[in-house]
């Protein structure tokens, strides 16, 4: 079916949970009275990035206040967001949430946890365990967490479970200047367009602004096609609200014209896997 999106490229407070959460409810009210289906926020949107030891102070159950609220919220609007989750076991998670109708429909936690460069997740943060795409009124969808989405079996694996959409929230350090570009966000551009040409699915891609200890996010959170064209994208280092209208047209004719996931052959890409798998441990 045809639905409308709204990516909130919002810029949060590091660590301020009730500020975070005041933003982002006005942002749903307004994506709401706008007669937007679906809005989407950035990873960690309820806190902030680069949280460090904050993250015990600042985890939340699912049965939080704060959570229960949103999930409320969703009566009248779908609703993608981040936070830090802590599980009965005292593990925290940078987890994100699709809620739906009052309900938690998926909760997805970020598998690939980046511990290179100006990235220290692994420290302070679990990793999550699987990817599993799941069923909402807008048709099948699966979520990553911004470095999810540069393992390519991460989308690979959504698509293959029949994710015809793919939400991606995100919190990108702008990095590397390219003449007048930026290197992360021109990486993301060409990521996100090769995922949604090579797997016809829909990609919405939702990235923060702001600074946080000098480090500056660039935004420029954006909705691709299943032929990997960029059909909205947002302003770079500024708060926007990007509005995409998803039509069930575009992706039947994308998959008609180029059917490369109905020529998939997932017996021989497992064959193959199962192999180096063996040869690995020998």
């Amino acid at each position: 079916m045809n639905f409308t999106a709204v990516l909130a490229q919002i810029k949060p407070k590091l660590g301020c949970i009730n500020d975070n959460l005041a933003l982002i409810e006005e942002r749903i009210q307004s994506a709401r009275g706008g007669g937007a289906d679906l809005i989407v926020f950035p990873e960690l949107a309820l806190t902030g990035y680069f949280l460090k030891d904050l993250v015990p102070e600042v985890a939340l159950r699912l049965d939080s206040p704060e959570i229960i609220r949103l999930t409320e919220l969703s009566r009248g609007i779908s609703i993608a967001l981040g936070f830090v989750e802590v599980t009965d076991d005292y593990c925290f998670h940078n987890s994100a949430v699709y809620l739906e109708d009052g309900v938690i429909k998926h909760l997805h936690r970020k598998v690939y946890l980046p511990t290179y460069g100006l990235f220290d997740e692994q420290r302070y943060m679990a990793r999550g365990e699987r990817f599993r795409a799941f069923d909402t009124k807008f048709g099948r969808m699966g979520m990553l967490i911004c470095e999810d989405m540069w393992h390519l079996s991460s989308s690979y694996i959504l698509a293959m479970d029949g994710a015809t959409s793919l939400l991606c929230l995100s919190s990108s350090p702008g990095r590397g200047i390219e003449g007048e570009s930026l290197g992360s966000a021109t990486a993301w551009q060409q990521l996100t367009s090769t995922t949604a040409r090579f797997l016809n699915c829909r990609v919405l891609y939702c990235n923060r602004v702001g600074y946080e200890d000098g480090v500056n996010f660039w935004g420029g959170s954006e909705y691709i096609a299943p032929s990997g064209e960029s059909i909205n994208r947002g302003r770079m280092m500024e708060e926007d609200s990007v509005t995409a209208l998803l039509d069930e047209g575009s992706l039947r004719r994308e998959r008609i014209f180029s059917p490369m996931l109905r020529d998939e052959n997932l017996f021989i890409t497992m064959q193959e896997l199962r192999r180096i798998e063996r040869e690995r441990r020998q």
